[in-house]
């Protein structure tokens, strides 16, 4: 015999079973590891994933497992075209769940710059650590730097863009 109260109240329980199974599933999903080593990166402000209190702090080993991408390059800085590798920047906001317009980039001195989200797939625009196969010191612009692939494309070869190419990169705020 059907009972329409007892179904209804098993049908009551597997709903909230699924919806906690959901939930939990989504809560795990926004969780990154943990990181191992000193904290290079932090990443605050509309971000969906996270490691810590509000944050997603980043060890060198971390950025380094994210796709790493080489761009061989001139630039304002260096003489001659040099080759930097790095994370991709589309790929590391994927990953912290972003969304946003802007990143607020903040260097180990304060230095801030304002840099559209849009700009990292538009252009394949990394956060290098390593210049000419070497890890970047501070003393040289170490060790995350903002990269865009300059000699690509005329209109990223310009003031505008090196503005937004921050070296000695501490900080991201999405906003």
């Amino acid at each position: 015999m059907y009972n329409k109260k007892l179904a209804g109240g098993w049908f009551a329980v597997a709903a909230i079973l699924l919806f906690s199974f959901v939930t939990s599933a989504f809560a795990q999903d926004a969780a990154l590891p943990e990181p191992q080593g000193d904290v290079i990166l932090t990443i605050d402000g509309n971000i969906g994933a996270t490691n810590g209190d509000g944050v997603a702090d980043f060890d060198l080993a971390m950025l380094e497992a994210l796709k790493s991408v080489k761009i061989r390059t001139s630039t304002p800085w260096f003489d001659g075209a040099v080759e930097f590798e790095g994370a991709l920047l589309s790929e590391l906001m994927a990953l912290v769940k972003a969304s946003g317009e802007e990143v607020v980039v903040t260097a180990l001195n304060d230095y801030q710059a304002p840099v559209p989200i849009a700009d990292f797939a538009a252009h394949g625009t990394i956060l290098a650590y390593k210049r000419d196969g070497n890890y970047m010191p501070i003393s040289d612009k170490g060790p995350l730097f903002i990269i865009y692939p300059y000699d690509s494309d005329p209109e990223i070869n310009t003031q505008k863009y090196y503005s937004r190419s921050v070296w000695q990169v501490r900080r991201f705020t999405v906003r």
